[in-house]
């Protein structure tokens, strides 16, 4: 590779002018890797005027490359790959790490595969090997093992789930410059928007306080039961896969591998009895307490207090002791 390429790009995704949070996860992670590799930091932001790019400076980019143009206002992949194509055709950067959010799962491919490199989705690790390469780490085979994967080619691209790091601490006296990039615009409009179908209705992600229901729950209706309890709490409703699939509840509360990643300080959960897809998301909870009836049910094992016992007891009880001693 010689030093053709280097440096470590992180994507800045935005949705209407806001910074995704994940981000500057994302910038805290590519300042390790690149003191490392005693390299620059690269951000690129693609979004319309007015979107506060010295906020990627204070939280650890030597540079900012902001792609300013009403065009990204939508989050069109295929106008995202060219505008970030011709980029990193300029800039050359070792690593390219992306937010595993929906719109970065669709954009990483159509990126590598534009440039002819690999990619390595959902990392949960980073590390620089003693060669200098990028060690990419992710769970394979319902996360039962760790799989380190190497890219040959660059830039070596990674996707990571947010949560997965901490978020680099903001330091307004840090230094670096914004470069403004001129956007390469389609032809013809590649993508038309025709409605907005919904918003995702939470994001669970941030939450302090999740209470989650999972199997246990016998019906749609007893979510209000589990709305209470997390509502008396101050948090939000989580959910397992399983009644995501049976439709008690939308997707947006999915907790899991397929679902969220949530860290929250107090994680409840009530009748879920802890399969590897729903622990990879609930796990790094500060506080994690478990209600279920099997007293061998997996969730007892990363639990720190553990119930055995019905929910639909222990649950109108706490409610009860919560509301008697407001």
């Amino acid at each position: 590779m010689g030093k053709e390429y280097s440096g470590v790009l992180v994507f800045a995704e935005q949705k209407k002018g806001q910074i995704h949070n994940v981000s500057y996860e994302l910038l805290g992670k590519a300042r390790q890797l690149a003191d490392k590799l005693n390299a620059p930091v690269y951000s690129v932001l693609l979004g319309p005027n007015g979107i506060r790019a010295e906020e990627l400076i204070y939280r650890g980019a030597d540079k900012v490359f902001y792609i300013e143009d009403d065009i990204f206002n939508e989050p069109e992949e295929l106008v995202y790959k060219i505008n970030l194509v011709k980029l990193i055709d300029r800039i050359k950067p070792e690593i390219f790490l992306i937010g595993a959010t929906s719109l970065g799962r669709s954009l990483a491919p159509r990126l590598a595969a534009a440039l002819n490199t690999g990619l390595t989705a959902d990392c949960t690790g980073l590390e620089i090997d003693e060669d200098g390469k990028l060690v990419q780490i992710r769970p394979a085979f319902s996360e039962n093992i760790l799989a380190h994967i190497k890219t040959d080619t660059y830039p070596q691209m990674s996707t990571v789930r947010y949560k997965e790091f901490d978020e680099a601490k903001r330091n307004e006296q840090n230094e670096g410059e914004i470069v403004k990039v001129d956007a390469v615009k389609p032809q013809e409009q590649l993508v038309k928007v025709i409605s907005e179908l919904k918003e995702q209705q939470v994001d669970i992600s941030d939450a302090s306080v999740v209470v989650a229901a999972g199997k246990g729950l016998k019906k749609a209706e007893d979510i209000e039961m589990i709305q209470e309890l997390a509502d008396l709490l101050g948090g939000l409703v989580g959910a397992s896969r399983s009644i995501v699939d049976d439709g008690f509840i939308s997707k947006d509360f999915q907790v899991g591998y397929s679902g969220n990643r949530v860290k929250p300080k107090i994680y409840i959960a009530c009748g879920i009895s802890g399969a590897p897809q729903h622990l990879a998301g609930m796990k790094e909870s500060e506080f994690i307490l478990a209600i279920n009836t099997d007293p061998s049910a997996p969730i007892f094992n990363v639990a720190d207090y553990g119930i055995v016992a019905d929910m639909y007891k222990v649950i109108p009880e706490l409610i009860n002791s919560i509301k008697n001693k407001n």
